[in-house]
């Protein structure tokens, strides 16, 4: 990634919120991926304001934290897949994972608690693809010893961000029937179809750097 520049990432963060406040939406939480940006490049997001950073691998969100410091952003998310033997490192380190989907990550967080969590859905029923099928959702969330706060989801690869639509509904439909209220959907190339089909969190990374 070329060298960040907190300007820019202003700007880009100010332009984002614009979009997400066209859809009629004041209560998005914007997490910034930041599994491309180097460790000596945080502080530009810092000094951007970006609140809330996602990191996909335990072993740089160590590594990052311990660098920059906790206190450095507001929240400190963990995005990526969850490794049950990597739940020890990161479930004291984060606000809230957004990746719980398999029983041995519940083991897991039985030792290593979670401040909350996601539980991440495969809505397409995806072949090898990570996540809980939607009829399976019941039993998992009442299996979680962490606190549940909601759900998360990554649609099928598309070009057409309508074509995400139908399973970012489909996601806020399974939040209504469980009773959970955070929406962890939409990246760059959607986020403004999942902020208009509900999304609370979006995880988005080119189009704050760029």
């Amino acid at each position: 990634m070329a060298d960040l520049e907190a300007a820019r990432i202003r700007s880009n963060l100010d332009r984002v919120r614009e979009q997400i406040a066209a859809a009629g939406r004041d209560d998005v939480r914007i997490c910034a991926a930041i599994k491309y940006v180097a460790v000596d490049q945080l502080s530009a997001l810092v000094e951007a304001g970006i609140q809330i950073v996602g990191e996909n691998r335990a072993q740089d969100l160590i590594e990052k934290q311990d660098h920059l410091g906790r206190d450095a952003f507001a929240e400190w998310h963990f995005i990526g897949a969850l490794q049950s033997r990597k739940v020890r490192d990161v479930a004291p380190r984060v606000g809230l994972i957004h990746s719980v989907a398999s029983d041995s990550a519940l083991k897991q967080l039985e030792t290593h608690p979670a401040r909350a969590v996601l539980v991440q859905v495969n809505v397409a029923g995806e072949e090898g693809k990570a996540g809980i099928a939607p009829d399976d959702l019941r039993d998992f969330i009442s299996r979680c010893p962490s606190p549940v706060a909601g759900l998360m989801t990554m649609p099928p690869f598309t070009e057409r961000a309508e074509d995400s639509r139908p399973h970012f509904a489909r996601l806020a439909e399974l939040a209504g029937e469980h009773g959970l209220r955070e929406l962890s959907m939409g990246t760059t190339q959607d986020f403004e179809v999942a902020v208009q089909e509900g999304a609370t969190i979006v995880r988005l990374g080119t189009v704050l750097y760029e």
